[in-house]
């Protein structure tokens, strides 16, 4: 909101001006009541190794993520170029290997890789799409550039949350939407569901989204992301294959899928094929994908791509696939696999992010300058055990942004997730997942660790 001089950035005067004008009262009156209203609509979430068990309210902001147009197109354009080379990479590595055969990158960091799929090689996809749905996570530093922090290709989540901070901030605070020309975010089910379709040549194909069930962290935005699109919601006991085709059961009989929007790691999908114990998939799915008769979005085998080991090799994609220069940097990293970067990471450890490179969920991770001796200690250990689980990172100054806390309005790191769908076209809709890391001098903004959400705010020309 500030500039370093202390003046107030162009795009968020009128906003200051209102807030200014605000009492503490009024508007912690507003979050008791954005509270109310998210625990009747049912927004939780559910914290993994939870000893309570207990679903919780996500906490949400009253004070928007602000972007001015100019900045929202570099990002749109940074967006579709890096998502369309993570495609043109996904399907380099199941088919021809371009990318590896030149040397740009290791063959064992793809082919060893525990997210690669060796059933989906030769598979050809409609369009060459693996990753439908992505999560691209931005930050931007002290030097005003924005960075990829890193790309979620599997089953990214939080988009209902998106969608809903926009419904509670415009009914909290109506007047505010009459000063600013937000762009909407609304149509986004509709963008997503047109991009399920595009995934098939049926004409009037048949989508589900499928859940691994109530006990999932996101079952709220499954159920949510159904009901907007208007399909249904199923679990793996309500799909059946036969006959090379998938089908689930209805009260009038078995109607045939044609497009699975799944919300369920690839393991889970097929017992037959990958987890022989999983009791959430459905057997023989994987035969009926491969032979074409039912589209996963996203593809079988996308994680690969998104593994923090190949995150340094984006950029190269780019230059490869696409011939143009990354419009959006990447945060320097060092790969522990390698000798000079694991010995450089081990003499800078206080200094350093060093994450799995399998984590997610802000889990798994270490944050130096913020660590103790005994913590950064423990984590040498396991670093020199296994070097190849870990990247580093240098500890970026995230931007922050004004955010109302008990004792007031105060600076909170934040973090944003655009969507980028990816049909015939790349697309998205202008906005995205605001993070927001509560706790004071936290750069964790995962919800899992106690972080909140805003409402992010592009504003139209």
């Amino acid at each position: 909101m500030l500039l370093p001089s202390g003046a107030i950035r162009a795009h968020y005067q009128t906003f200051a001006h209102w807030l200014h004008a605000q009492t503490p009262q009024a508007l912690g009156k507003k979050r008791v009541e954005a509270d109310l209203l998210f625990h009747r609509v049912g927004i939780t979430f559910a914290v993994h190794g939870d000893e309570a068990g207990a679903e919780r309210l996500i906490p949400f902001d009253t004070v928007p993520h602000i972007v001015p147009v100019d900045e929202w197109q570099m990002l749109e354009a940074g967006l579709r170029q890096r998502v369309t080379a993570l495609n043109r990479f996904l399907s380099d590595i199941y088919h021809n290997h371009d990318i590896v055969r030149a040397g740009l990158i290791p063959a064992e960091q793809v082919f060893a890789n525990a997210q690669y799929q060796p059933a989906m090689q030769g598979v050809d996809l409609p369009n060459g799409i693996y990753a439908h749905v992505s999560g691209i996570d931005l930050i931007r530093h002290a030097d005003g550039h924005y960075y990829v922090l890193e790309d979620n290709l599997r089953v990214p989540s939080g988009v209902s949350y998106m969608l809903e901070n926009r419904k509670m901030m415009m009914r909290l605070f109506p007047e505010l939407f009459a000063h600013y020309a937000v762009a909407p975010v609304a149509h986004y089910p509709a963008l997503l569901l047109d991009t399920l379709h595009q995934a098939t040549t049926q004409a009037q194909p048949t989508v589900v989204v499928l859940t691994p069930g109530v006990g999932n962290s996101a079952y709220f935005e499954h159920v949510f992301l159904a009901q907007q699109m208007g399909v249904e919601l199923v679990e793996g006991q309500d799909l059946f294959v036969k006959n090379d085709y998938l089908y689930m059961h209805t009260t009038v009989g078995p109607q045939r899928v044609d497009v699975i929007y799944r919300r369920m790691d690839d393991v889970f999908l097929d017992p037959l094929a990958f987890k022989a114990d999983s009791v959430l998939g459905v057997p023989g799915l994987l035969s009926v994908y491969k032979q074409g008769n039912v589209v996963l979005a996203n593809a079988i085998g996308t994680g690969v791509a998104d593994d923090k080991s190949i995150y340094p090799y984006v950029p190269e994609m780019i230059r490869f696939y696409l011939g143009e220069e990354p419009i959006l940097h990447n945060v320097p990293t060092w790969q522990c696999r390698k000798s000079d970067d694991l010995a450089y990471v081990l003499d800078h450890l206080a200094e350093l992010v060093v994450k799995e490179v399998h984590g997610a969920g802000g889990y798994g991770m270490l944050i130096g300058p913020a660590s103790t001796v005994a913590e950064v200690a423990d984590f040498r250990q396991r670093v020199m055990a296994h070097p190849g689980n870990y990247i580093a990172q240098p500890t970026l100054c995230l931007s922050s942004c004004p955010t109302f806390v008990d004792s007031g309005i105060a600076p909170r790191h934040i973090d944003l997730r655009p969507f980028v769908l990816s049909g015939r076209e790349v697309r998205m809709v202008a906005g995205g997942l605001t993070r927001v890391a509560l706790k004071q001098g936290s750069l964790v903004v995962n919800s899992s660790q106690g972080g909140g959400t805003k409402d992010t705010w592009i504003l139209e020309a």
